[in-house]
């Protein structure tokens, strides 16, 4: 954790002193049970079970299937029934403690047995929720059984994975203990941070403990420095809790815009689903910290969580790294969207108070998060009733949260009846506009004070939605759907060619594509050519900024064959001249830079020099082999036609993995020529195998029509790359990943 300053703070039940009182005990008040559980499949009969470590998605497991039940929202893989054990001994030092357990998500109707007893569960796949294991448990060997049920489909309109596939804690303490979700921090003012929590006794009753913290000279929280503050919060029973803050101001108006420490700031943001790519949704800590990685690396200062609360590891990450984040809490709220007749519409009455507060209460210490969402395009949003709804889960956040951050939902009209939405959006402290931005100067004119943002937007309308928000005051920001691909919704970004199927992804199935693939990043994990243009209009300060220059190239219509594009597709567009039977034909470049103007030469020789518009100059020549170049000022990229695959070159994302049995290495994989330039058009099959003290978790490419499983050990190459993943088993020592192809020489990368 990257944790900047430290702070103690003593905190007891009647006095407060200046004497560390907490006393020393030899078991961990948190500890990670992730290990040793066995798990069936469709079946309780743990006869048959095999042994995981979690986070675990079993439906990832499986072979992609045209007929699975949540089909293209669920992108073609099968979901049912799971049933998980793990045997859990306690040793004397646990008599007399509270002993707690906490899961972090279960997707989903999930139930939790101790010793035969069932002690909670919760409907919901995204919110966390604990259990008091104290009357069921005791020395010796104890039983934890756990039943998930994702067989009523469809419930979702994105995968949504299946299992328990995020975390799950052993929490100890004394009796008397602090009550973890009931500690909050706000700052009155940025010289002062009031930190409030409850104390539970044994009896159930509870005492408040509120203390105010000066900061004489504070560090403010942002995204070009995302500094944090530690407090460890210690009861003189015994008890003690660290907790991480930022210090930070937000302020928003329609005349000033979005106010971050006093200082305007637009919102360059991406949408985010909760899955990892080829590792399903597991959330696994490390994958999470990647993933925000890959959004602060794009250039984006701000992400939605589209659509429900994510992973702690994600927003610990988002905390660490600077990012904003929109932390969403529900997709639909009482009526069912489309097909989806076991969505959280049948839960919404019962259950809606209850993940508000698992969201906020478990979330409202991040700094990173500036704003709440209720909802996204809920069906019922025309009706006078939703008014009553929005209202009631607005209330409910503002209530259970001190600092008080602005609430949103995202609302859409796609038959352009907007007004009548009026009521609805005075409900929120911004309105949330999916894809109707354009609506927002008459919006301005009827409703001067409201501030907007637009929380969808088309991939392709990049520059207009830059445009729109840089010259708007009133626009706080825009958040792209999507930041990264992800799966289910499957062919949402899809370009297609003619005699494909055609149209869009909800008009009929399209296996075998089963991820969106509008995403700026792709599956795996590379930037998309918009990825890198995106940057360029929103920010200066980012490695492609200091380079100020890309070159992308323009699948020729007509290459592969004439291409169709959907309304979240972008048009196929490389960073490659290796285009081999189209020599001599017309072939467009694209050259972005904030530059007025830039050169492109092809084999030495100028081809044209054009004037930028909208940070991109557009060339259009007969293609050639040889070395593309553009010149921008005093900048200079090129691209060189590939040669023969010669060789697999393989790229960590770290050299160590820690000996804990969730530390996880990236890999990627590229079929390369001998002067070391990726072969697009190579199509190996990549075997990897691993030694040591390591498990390979997932393989695969960011072909989203591929119908190989990503938890195989071959898988083919796309434009010359595919991804690895592999899993530290818990013990130290090497281990290395071997990688071989037929044709190339194999090679391998090894882990500390």
């Amino acid at each position: 954790m990257r944790v900047q300053s430290k702070i103690l703070l003593l905190a007891v039940l009647l006095t407060v002193t200046d004497t560390v009182m907490a006393k020393t005990s030899t078991i961990q008040r948190k500890q990670r049970l992730n290990d040793h559980w066995q798990f069936v499949e469709n079946d309780s009969d743990f006869t048959k079970a095999n042994t995981v470590t979690l986070p675990h998605d079993w439906s990832i497991l499986h072979h992609f299937d045209a007929n699975a039940p949540a089909g293209n929202d669920g992108g073609y893989l099968p979901t049912g029934k799971g049933w998980y054990r793990r045997i859990l001994t306690l040793d004397k030092r646990y008599e007399g403690k509270k002993i707690r357990l906490y899961f972090e998500g279960i997707y989903m109707n999930s139930h939790v047995y101790i010793n035969g007893h069932q002690v909670g569960g919760w409907p919901y796949g995204y919110s966390g929720f604990w259990v008091d294991a104290t009357p069921y448990v005791s020395t010796g060997r104890n039983e934890i059984v756990v039943s998930v049920d994702n067989s009523q489909q469809k419930n979702c309109r994105w995968y949504t994975g299946s299992g328990i596939y995020r975390n799950v804690w052993l929490v100890t303490t004394d009796k008397t203990y602090i009550d973890d979700w009931s500690i909050a921090v706000s700052t009155p003012d940025i010289h002062h941070v009031e930190l409030t929590a409850t104390v539970i006794l044994p009896d159930g009753t509870t005492r408040p403990l509120q203390r105010t913290i000066e900061v004489a000279d504070p560090q403010l929280w942002s995204p070009d420095s995302p500094y944090l503050y530690q407090t460890e919060l210690a009861i003189s029973e015994g008890d003690h809790v660290s907790v991480t803050y930022g210090i930070r101001t937000i302020d928003y108006s329609a005349e000033k815009g979005f106010l971050l420490n006093g200082k305007p700031l637009k919102l360059n943001g991406a949408c985010v689903h909760h899955d990892n790519g080829i590792l399903g949704a597991a959330a696994y800590d490390d994958a999470e910290y990647r993933k925000a990685r890959l959004m602060k690396e794009a250039g984006f200062n701000a992400v939605r969580t589209s659509h429900n609360p994510p992973s702690e590891a994600f927003l610990r990450a988002c905390d660490e790294l600077g990012l904003l984040v929109i932390d969403e809490a529900l997709d639909g709220w009482r009526e069912k969207k489309n097909d989806n007749i076991y969505d959280y519409s049948t839960l919404f009455d019962q259950w809606w108070q209850r993940d508000i507060d698992a969201m906020v209460l478990r979330d409202r210490l991040h700094p990173s998060i500036f704003c709440w969402s209720t909802g996204n395009e809920v069906i019922e949003r025309k009706k006078i009733e939703v008014v009553k709804t929005a209202h009631q889960l607005a209330s409910r956040i503002r209530a259970l949260d001190p600092q008080q951050r602005p609430v949103t939902s995202a609302l859409a009209a796609w038959d352009r009846d907007w007004d009548i939405y009026d009521p609805l959006a005075a409900e929120h402290d911004i309105v949330g506009y999916n894809y109707m931005i354009f609506m927002a100067e008459s919006d301005h004119q009827r409703v001067p004070r409201r501030v907007m943002m637009q929380t969808e937007s088309y991939p392709r309308d990049a520059w207009r939605n830059y445009q729109t928000v840089q010259t708007h005051d009133y626009i706080i920001g825009d958040f792209v759907w999507t930041g990264l691909d992800y799966i289910g919704e499957s062919g949402i970004g899809r370009y297609y060619y003619e005699g494909e199927v055609p149209g869009e992804s909800w008009e009929r199935p399209l296996y075998p594509w089963h991820a969106a693939y509008c995403g700026d990043v792709d599956l795996t994990g590379s930037r998309k050519p918009i990825s890198f243009y995106r940057s360029m209009l929103w920010n200066t300060r980012t490695k492609e900024q200091e380079e100020g220059l890309y070159l992308a190239v323009r699948e020729p219509d007509g290459y592969l064959g004439k291409v169709k594009t959907s309304m979240w597709s972008t048009w196929p567009t490389q960073n490659s001249w290796t285009w081999p039977g189209w020599e001599g034909k017309p072939i467009e470049v694209e050259v972005y830079s904030r530059e007025p103007k830039v050169r492109l030469l092809l084999n030495g020789q100028l081809v044209a020099e054009q004037d930028t518009k909208e940070m991109k100059a557009t060339f259009t020549l007969p293609y050639q082999t040889g070395t593309l170049c553009a010149e921008a000022g005093e900048q200079r990229v090129e691209l060189q036609t590939a040669g023969t695959p010669a060789a697999i070159r393989l790229t960590a994302d770290r050299s160590t993995l820690k000996a804990d049995g969730q530390s996880l290495a990236f890999i990627t994989a590229e079929v390369v020529d001998a002067q070391g330039c990726v072969v697009p058009t190579a199509d190996h099959t990549l075997t990897f195998t691993v030694d040591g003290n390591a498990t390979l978790l997932a393989v695969g490419n960011a072909n989203v029509k591929d119908e190989a499983p990503y938890y195989d050990t071959t898988h083919q190459v796309w434009h010359g790359r595919a991804l690895a993943v592999i899993r530290n088993n818990g013990r130290s020592g090497k281990s290395t990943l071997r990688v071989s192809a037929e044709g190339l020489p194999s090679t391998q990368i090894t882990f500390r």
